[in-house]
């Protein structure tokens, strides 16, 4: 059995926020790399038509997928609060009822994906070329959710108990077993898309066979029986309160790209394709908010476990301030050089280009969100999660999906235009954010204040 150390509670602030958030970065990385590679090979060994049908059913599954990380969240952060308080037997308890929750949802969401994958591809609006390999690609990958939702319910696990080196070595293993399923089943086999899927799932399937193996080679860092492998209605519901607002607007965020995408295909399938690769591209721009949101819930979870709220605080700002360095340097690389990074997953010139003026609007929502991550984050650690929500839900349906809309509809539609809805979303959620921490601080200073003066009146003779 591991030993319970933990870094999170004591000790200085940044350098174990790095330790861990390192390790998140790079799985992070790794599962935009294998995403990144099957729209290479369609890309250099296919053609538009593939690369479009790869890019609209990837977006597809990453509305399922961030539905489920999201609910993954609740799991995290439970059992973050639950280990900071070095409560074990319930922390047992949320890892039990965590896989009876994921088991029933990955069931649900393969039957739906398989049957309802002609009727996705007809409302994603893709183009008459792409139609039938879209289809092929949305069944295939559903058929296989089950190792989806199985990966993210491990790697939630691990993070909240503060271990992030484990899910990046199953997020390698699979990385590499994805690229060598496409360049099998491409090159080799021709299968175009479908291998493509294939692959996609079977690096999924080995991340979670290789999880298990090393759950019940190392065990946990506390007593775990067969007793614990119970649906707990209590922790059930306390998960699902947790991570359902943030299986929301993970859902519906995925789900305004996919709008997105689906105004695009309505432009063209050369546009179709420069913005497929563009959005591929902004999976890379995007990791360094996406890990630091990930690293401070954690933190913050089992900090406000342990009743330490102000290193929690401090460790979002800690965050937030090497998050906007290694952001900045994303946002340059995505501004000035898009057709270059274009360029690695297509040489037509005309794709490129629409890609690469796509990304200078990717690179300023980068910056924006490098700061604002960092406060979600920290709201998600807090248990805050139904604010995340609310703020993130009207950023997408007030803000991000009527610009696009209206940018689109214009009579020379510009790609750069059509980005800036996400980029004026990301503003939306940081002032957002900003007003609701400024409003909770000056919340506890009065609380702050009265509980002093109540203690100072209880304390005067009668």
């Amino acid at each position: 059995m591991q030993k319970t150390n933990n870094t999170f509670l004591e000790g200085p602030i940044l350098p174990s926020l790095l330790r861990f958030a390192m390790p998140v970065l790079l799985a992070l990385f790794l599962q935009a790399l294998y995403g990144a590679v099957d729209l290479w090979a369609v890309g250099r060994f296919c053609g538009s038509a593939d690369v479009s049908a790869v890019a609209t059913g990837s977006q597809t599954m990453l509305i399922v997928t961030g539905a489920i990380t999201g609910l993954s969240m609740g799991a995290t952060i439970l059992l973050g609060q639950r280990f900071g308080e070095k409560d074990y037997k319930s922390a047992a308890n949320v890892i039990g009822t965590s896989i009876w929750i994921f088991a029933g949802l990955g069931i649900i969401l393969t039957i739906v994906m398989v049957i309802a994958a002609p009727m996705i591809t007809i409302l994603m609006h893709a183009p008459a070329e792409a139609l039938d390999k879209t289809v092929h690609y949305i069944r295939i990958c559903g058929a296989g959710i089950l190792f989806i939702v199985g990966y993210n319910a491990m790697s939630s696990i691990f993070r909240g108990m503060g271990n992030s080196k484990a899910p990046l070595l199953f997020v390698t293993i699979a990385c590499i077993v994805n690229v060598i399923g496409d360049i099998v089943l491409i090159r080799i086999f021709d299968m175009g898309t479908a291998g493509v899927a294939l692959a996609t799932v079977s690096a999924q399937a080995v991340s979670v066979v290789l999880s298990l193996v090393l759950v019940k080679r190392e065990g946990l860092p506390f007593p775990f029986t067969k007793e614990n492998m119970r649906f707990d209605k209590g922790t059930a519901k306390r998960l699902v309160k947790l991570g359902s607002p943030i299986a929301l607007q993970d859902m519906c965020n995925e789900m305004s790209y996919l709008i997105l995408i689906g105004l695009v295909n309505t432009l063209g399938v050369i546009t179709s394709a420069g913005v497929g690769i563009a959005e591929r591209l902004v999976m890379f721009i995007l990791l360094i908010p996406m890990s630091y949101m990930s690293s401070i819930s954690a933190f913050a979870a089992q900090n406000a476990g342990a009743g330490q709220k102000e290193r929690a605080k401090k460790s979002m700002w800690l965050g937030m301030l090497t998050a906007v360095l290694l952001g900045g340097i994303m946002s340059y690389l995505s501004f000035y050089h898009g057709d270059m990074l274009s360029s690695i997953f297509i040489k037509e010139p005309v794709v490129i280009k629409a890609s690469s003026e796509f990304l200078k609007a990717t690179a300023i929502e980068c910056f924006i969100l490098s700061i604002a991550y960092c406060f979600t984050g920290y709201y998600n650690g807090l248990g805050k999660t139904s604010f995340v929500m609310a703020q993130g839900l009207c950023a997408i349906f007030l803000v991000r999906i009527p610009y696009a809309y209206f940018a689109s509809r214009k009579p020379d539609p510009s790609l750069f235009q059509i980005g800036m809805s996400a980029a004026v979303a990301a503003a939306f959620t940081l002032l957002a954010c900003a007003f609701y921490y400024v409003r909770e601080n000056v919340k506890d200073k009065h609380e702050i204040i009265l509980n002093k003066e109540k203690l100072n009146n209880e304390g005067l003779p009668k």
